[in-house]
């Protein structure tokens, strides 16, 4: 069996793989349309539900509502997405992409998420659960901690 400092190294060897992994597909996502990785999520959300408040796609992303209206603002004024106010309620402002965000959406590299969030929704529930409880208990041995970050998008870190 092998030392407890030689599988912490191993798992260390995990985290690597998977931060440089992530921050691969973030780079090819911004070299091959020009947005970040939060941002292609954004607009993919935004093309499966034309019309999307602020607060839902916050919540569809797991990002703090304020980030997600910073982000959706960068992309407006690139024009890459609009705002329309609410027929049925004026106070309410719905999201729907421009025919160049359509565009970019569809010569960026998949998936559009991110590849973290794919590989995490692909494990069982089992699995996640266990992972789950496993990196409380990791970050609960940080000795600097910035629980804020969890509301930020993995691009943007």
């Amino acid at each position: 069996m092998r030392s407890k400092k030689q599988l912490s190294l191993n798992v260390l060897k995990k985290f690597r793989i998977i931060y440089g992994s992530v921050r691969q597909h973030f780079r090819e996502v911004e070299q091959s349309c020009g947005v970040t990785g939060s941002q292609l999520w954004i607009m993919q959300e935004v093309a499966n539900t034309s019309g999307i408040g602020i607060s839902d796609l916050a919540d569809r992303l797991s990002i703090h509502q304020s980030t997600c209206s910073q982000l959706v603002e960068k992309l407006v004024a690139r024009k890459l997405i609009l705002k329309e106010r609410s027929k049925e309620d004026q106070r309410r402002v719905g999201l729907r992409l421009t025919d160049e965000a359509a565009k970019l959406i569809k010569m960026a590299p998949s998936p559009a998420q991110g590849v973290l969030p794919e590989a995490l929704w692909a494990l069982s529930a089992e699995t996640i659960q266990t992972l789950n409880s496993s990196l409380e208990k990791v970050i609960e041995q940080l000795r600097i901690r910035d629980d804020k970050l969890a509301e930020k998008p993995l691009s943007d870190l």
